[in-house]
């Protein structure tokens, strides 16, 4: 078996761009010759992978599976929204998400699980999916929600908006269906007042004084003006306060009182938090076609 030093691993690396372990892989499974490890990255799609991951995904699918007082969500990003109608690509989101449901939450933990018919991990199932699919595909993050006497709800809006509700059991399977339902259209930010960050309350309070000032309102009648307004604040971001979406009328706490008692929840929006860039497409093309 031919040596495989580090500047042999280095200059595959270079020339590829995969990343150092895969490199030395590839190297020891070609006993050492360059582009004989070249092409077994390429065929592994490890190579392709590697020089799509500096690409923006911010498309791609969020999926759901859900077991009996649990629920997991993923997000796996990729670039286009023409992959999440893809059938393999739809797949692996569903497996995904399935094998999440024993991972705790752990991103690091869901990669490392092995792939179902495969001998791969699910890390390595995408970077596969990246070779078969041509784009940058990234798992990007997981929760569970679970619950030993109540149940979690789960509602899915075109995968690309999805909540799960955890709260008290007493016949709440559709309760908690539309409560997640009301999550994924209503995005509040905290449960309840007491259970939302304050920083973001101060803030918000510091924004209203200022408002107030400039509308030329004395300093004893700004005090009250702020309250009110927070009320209104707190009515577009604490769960409890929020108008339940199903009527357009009752408050969500007024819904639940009689029920259940709501004790988290968490909500995923596709991409968000992600910097989308933003491209010519039509000079893209341009440029193409005249070089």
């Amino acid at each position: 078996m031919a040596q495989i030093s580090a500047a042999l691993v280095k200059q595959l690396r270079d020339k590829t761009g995969a990343g150092m372990m895969d490199c030395k892989k590839a190297l020891t499974e070609t006993d050492g010759e360059l582009e004989a490890a070249v092409d077994w990255l390429r065929k592994s799609g490890l190579a392709q992978a590697a020089r799509k991951a500096g690409r923006t995904a911010a498309e791609g699918l969020i999926g759901m599976a859900t077991a009996p007082g649990k629920a997991a969500m993923v997000e796996i990003n990729a670039e286009t929204d023409f992959v999440a109608r893809n059938a393999d690509f739809q797949a692996v989101v569903r497996e995904v998400a399935r094998i999440a449901l024993d991972c705790e939450g752990d991103l690091e933990r869901l990669s490392a699980a092995s792939y179902p018919g495969t001998d791969r991990t699910v890390g390595e199932e995408i970077t596969n999916l990246v070779g078969t699919i041509g784009e940058n595909i990234q798992l990007r993050r997981t929760v569970v929600l679970s619950t030993p006497a109540g149940v979690v709800g789960d509602y899915i809006h075109m995968p690309t908006a999805e909540g799960l509700v955890r709260s008290a059991r007493r016949s709440l399977e559709r309760p908690a269906h539309e409560l997640a339902m009301h999550i994924a259209a209503a995005s509040p930010q905290a449960v309840s007042r007491d259970s939302l960050d304050q920083t973001m309350v101060e803030r918000e309070r510091g924004v209203l004084a200022e408002q107030a000032r400039a509308e030329g309102k004395p300093e004893n009648i700004i005090e009250k003006m702020i309250e009110g307004r927070l009320r209104k604040f707190f009515e577009e971001v604490v769960l409890l306060e929020q108008t339940w979406v199903i009527d357009g009328e009752t408050r969500v706490k007024s819904v639940l009182e009689s029920l259940a008692a709501v004790s988290d929840f968490v909500r995923y929006q596709l991409g968000e938090g992600i910097e989308r860039e933003s491209k010519d497409f039509a000079a893209e093309v341009a440029a193409q076609l005249g070089s």
